[in-house]
């Protein structure tokens, strides 16, 4: 009775199928090591977009040409009238967005207790950028009828980080 007891309890096709389904299911989560590195990911991406809205700030305050290589027309976008808000450029606003978001990473990262906070922040700081970029956007291809590759950068690069923004959030309220 004691051998049909220890051979039912160590059938080894059920416990290679519980391994594989717990491999999956932590697969699938994701686990620490993922949403650190997505964390990682999205720094690195506020960073980039950091440097694009600093050349963008650079080239309009300096009054030099962009380097745009021929892609597109950087001169009209960036002469336009939509290229600053009462004489701010708007790339200023821009490199303030990808501080802040970079703030708030930091924040998170070295505040864990504030993470609910610093992540619906980041939501709303994104959410703002994606929307205004999608107004520029559309500006650019229907008003300028110009494009600035660094502008679609930011706005690929914003749009991107509000993804990621909801993904973390989402994947902080799956794990409550």
């Amino acid at each position: 009775m004691t051998d049909n007891f220890v051979a039912e309890d160590v059938n080894p096709v059920r416990a290679l199928t519980a391994d594989a389904a717990h491999s999956e299911s932590v697969a699938q989560a994701g686990g620490p090591a993922a949403g650190l590195r997505l964390h990682f990911i999205t720094l690195g991406l506020a960073a980039l977009g950091a440097l694009d809205a600093a050349y963008l700030t650079w080239v309009k305050l300096s009054g030099v040409n962009a380097a745009c290589g021929g892609i597109g027309d950087c001169e009209v976008v960036n002469n336009s009238a939509f290229a600053s808000i009462s004489g701010l450029p708007i790339a200023v606003l821009g490199l303030g967005a990808y501080a802040a978001i970079i703030a708030l990473l930091l924040l998170e990262r070295s505040r864990p207790a504030l993470s609910e906070y610093t992540r619906l922040a980041t939501f709303g700081v994104t959410l703002i950028g994606t929307l205004y970029s999608g107004w520029l956007t559309y500006v650019e291809v229907a008003i300028l009828r110009a494009i600035c590759p660094f502008c679609v950068a930011s706005a690929i690069i914003i749009t991107l980080l509000f993804l990621m923004s909801v993904h973390r959030m989402l994947e902080k309220v799956d794990n409550a």
